[in-house]
Parts: structure tokens; sequence; C-alpha cells
């Protein structure tokens, strides 16, 4: 009968997370606490509630579910920095007023609204989400290591074991077990830590009413994996399986669902869903308007780059962009040579190939501007991995490990590694390995916000240093 049941129901796995509920509840208030401090504002100053309040209110709501992020550390370490927290409800709060604002001005409605209201909300909201999100993380403190707290335990003394116990809240953590005895794990774990040997475990979880149950071990004991779970299904604990995840160099790793089937994810792009939609969108938006207010100036450029030298006005190489595909990209001409075949050389200090027109436009990185339409292209972004030329990929993807992940988002016109000084020529292989390095750190950590940091640090990188653009 088991046997007929089980090929009735399709085995399925979702994800979840393991909040409380209290903490849960806490984390869907910011958008209701926006709405609700435009109301008290204009229940403070006896306004009536019109019509265009309250679809105010209702754009505001859904902007703020959207923008608004809901870390979910458990630690100092892993969590969201508290020093920090406030710096990013004001960011994220001006961006929401700048998006209403915005939509305001195009729509010519701004005269519907009371300034003094809109002022006194715009100025005492991100005071109402500061206390929310202390609230919140007095709760996450109780339900961690009060009177709530689980009592969990943690099979397997290993890496995996020991940096789960680190990040998981010491309050309820009653003790490791594992099949070996404690002389044979004495170096990695003091002996007061180790509750017992997982042949007695069930009996442990029942005594002791254990809640939670992790499982670290690898995953090659698996007929011992299957005994201890079978062991535990005669108890109430709820069972977790923790996977030696950090066994691999990640890139944007994440627990994602295939159909039902779980699946991790060691090598991905960061630009899925609404995260590409965000910054596609912000990449048409300041490319288009950058060529429009630039327009000018990019055809004085152009004239200076013609009457000057012999040869086109536009240098276009050939270089890898998104998945590895060949891309045109666009830079005024600074040299009396366009290299674009087997072998590329890279300029260097006081290249005779460099025009004089061309060393300011390489210096000033104007040189780069025409990418803005590469940009509206779809071909580059903004912000990414610098685009090497082909010759340059193809000699290095042989040298550096990792070398072609960068490729996993468009090419930028500016990168994490141009604002950290590795701008320019790439002398040593040293150099680009660690141009590469920043590359990658940044898809593991991409945000829109990060976006923005660049591109401000990128324009103070070009003002302030001209040494190594040449």
């Amino acid at each position: 009968m088991s046997s007929v049941l089980e090929s009735l129901t399709p085995r399925r796995v979702r994800l979840g997370n393991v909040e409380p509920a209290l903490v849960a509840l806490l984390k869907q208030l910011d958008p209701l606490i926006v709405v609700v401090s435009l109301f008290a504002c204009e229940f403070i100053y006896r306004d009536s509630v019109t019509p265009a309040v309250v679809a105010l209110a209702l754009l505001a709501f859904i902007i703020s579910s959207a923008l608004f992020n809901r870390p979910v550390g458990q630690g100092a370490s892993y969590g969201w920095e508290r020093r920090g927290s406030y710096s990013r409800i004001v960011v994220q709060w001006c961006s929401v007023i700048a998006v209403l604002l915005l939509a305001g001005f195009a729509f010519k409605v701004t005269d519907l609204f009371s300034r003094k209201v809109f002022l006194t909300w715009f100025l005492t909201t991100p005071i109402a989400l500061s206390g929310a999100h202390a609230l919140r993380e007095r709760a996450r403190w109780w339900t961690s290591h009060g009177a709530a707290a689980p009592r969990y335990i943690i099979i397997g003394v290993n890496d995996v074991g020991v940096e789960l116990a680190r990040r998981l809240p010491a309050g309820g953590f009653l003790g490791y077990f594992d099949f070996r005895s404690i002389d044979r794990i004495s170096q990695m774990l003091d002996a007061e830590k180790l509750a017992g040997h997982c042949k007695d475990v069930a009996t442990y979880v029942r005594q002791h009413s254990v809640k939670v149950v992790y499982i670290a071990l690898p995953l090659a004991n698996v007929p011992r994996l299957s005994e201890l779970v079978n062991a535990l299904r005669d108890t109430t604990a709820s069972v977790y399986f923790v996977p030696d995840a950090f066994a691999f160099d990640l890139i944007q790793g994440r627990i994602v669902e295939i159909n039902g089937m779980p699946a991790l994810s060691v090598c991905e792009t960061p630009l899925h869903g609404m995260e590409a939609v965000s910054k596609r969108a912000m990449d048409i938006a300041l490319s288009g308007l950058g060529l429009l207010l630039l327009s000018p100036f990019l055809l004085l450029t152009a004239a200076a780059v013609k009457l000057t030298s012999r040869g086109p006005v536009f240098f276009r190489q050939r270089r890898y962009g998104l998945d590895g595909e060949e891309i045109l990209v666009y830079k005024f001409r600074s040299m009396r040579v366009c290299e674009d075949g087997a072998v590329v050389t890279q300029a260097t200090k006081s290249d005779p190939r460099v025009t004089a027109v061309g060393r300011f436009l390489r210096k000033t990185s104007i040189d780069e501007l025409p990418q803005l339409i590469n940009v509206l292209q779809g071909k580059m972004s903004l912000v990414g991995p610098r685009p090497h030329a082909i010759a340059h990929n193809e000699q290095y993807r042989k040298l550096i490990n990792g070398y072609m992940i960068r490729h996993k988002v468009r090419p930028g016109i500016t990168g994490l590694a141009q604002v950290n000084g590795l701008r320019g020529e790439t002398q040593t292989l040293e150099k680009m390995a660690a141009r590469v390095r920043y590359d990658l750190e940044y898809l593991r950590n991409w945000s829109p916000w990060l976006d923005i940091k660049i591109l401000v640090r990128t324009l103070l990188v070009v003002i302030n240093d001209r040494h190594n653009a040449y």
C-alpha cells in the first residue's frame, strides 16, 4: 500500500525558510508602515483623504515592497550590520520618494498633494522604519537566545558542522554527535561539546526534547545518513541535511527549485528576473540620457579625431560579451593603428602609436564614451567586467582559472577592478589575475547599490587618477 501511495504522490522539494512566525510577520511591515505614516501625516494636518492620496499610498506600498531589502542575518558577521541599517533605510526610502516624484512630475499631479504633508511624511517615515527594524532585531534575538529558542543538535564534527554552529544562535545548542569517539576528534572539538555517539541520537532527542536536528555529514556516507534519518523518524524533531556547499568556489551560490527538485547553484549569473530588469532599465535610462546630454561634446570630439590624424573616427574591436558571444565595441580612435587580429598589443606609457589627441582622450577616458551606444544596444552595461580583446581572452583563459566566468554578465564601461586601481595596461599576469578576482567578486556581490557606488567612484577615479590610463 505504501509503495502505491508513493507512486501516486510525486516527490517534490519546495524552497522555504525556518524563520519564527513573529520575525516573518515583522519583516512584512515596512510597506505597511510607509502607508500608515502617510495617513498619520494626513490626520495630523487634518487634511482630507482624497482619491489622489489613496492612489499615492497604493503606489508607495507597491514600490516599497519591491525596493526594501529583507536580510536574514543571524549575527553580526552575516546579517545586516546594525550600524549601517539606518543609512540603508534612508537610501531605500529616498529611492521610493524619487520614483514617486518622477511619476508625479511626469503625470503633472503634484498639485494634488499638500507639500507640508509630503515633507513631513518624507522626514518621519525613516524614523518609523528604524523603529520597526529595531523591534525586528529584538524579536530575532528573543526567538534565538531567549526562552523561546528551540533546542537543537548537530550531527557531524567537521568543517561544515563547526561553521554551522558558528552561524546558528548559541541559545538552545545542546552539542555535537558523531560516529567517531572524542579521542579521534579532539583536535577539532572540546570534549564537553560532544553530546554523544550517533547510535544513541534518537534516544537523546526524545529524552532532551530536541526540536531540530542538523545533519552535517558528507554525502559519501549515504548508508549512515539513511540509518540516521530512519532512526529520527521515531522522534518529533525537525531534521535538516546541510551539504558542504562551501567545498566549491561559489559564484552567486543559491538553492533553486527545478520542477520540484532542489539544486545548488555553483556558478550562476546574478541577473535573473527583476534583477535583470532593473539593471537593464538603469542602463537604458542613463546611457540614453548620457548620449542626449553629451551629443554636442561627442560631435566636437569626433571632429578633433578626424581632423588631427588619418583614419576613421571610431575604433571598432571584436570582444567577448554576455555568455562569450562576440560583440563590436566602439571607442574614439586614439591610435594610428586599429588592431583587431590574432595578436593585439596593449597600449604602453609613451606609446608612439597614440596620437596627440588620443593621449588626452585616453587619460580622461573620453575615448570610452561611444560605448554608451553599446550599452543602449544591449551589448554592454554601464557597470561590469571590462571587455578585453578576443586575442587577450584566448590568451588569459588558458592561464587564469575562472577567467571566462566574468562573461556571465554583460561587460561594462567601468567595473569594480577599475575603481580599485586596476585601470589601463596590465603588464603582468598577476595584474590580470587581480583584475579577474575583482570581476568575480562583482558577480558574487552584485546589487543595484553596488553599481551606483562603482559609477560614483569611477567619476572620482577619472578626475583624480590620470597615471594608469595611457
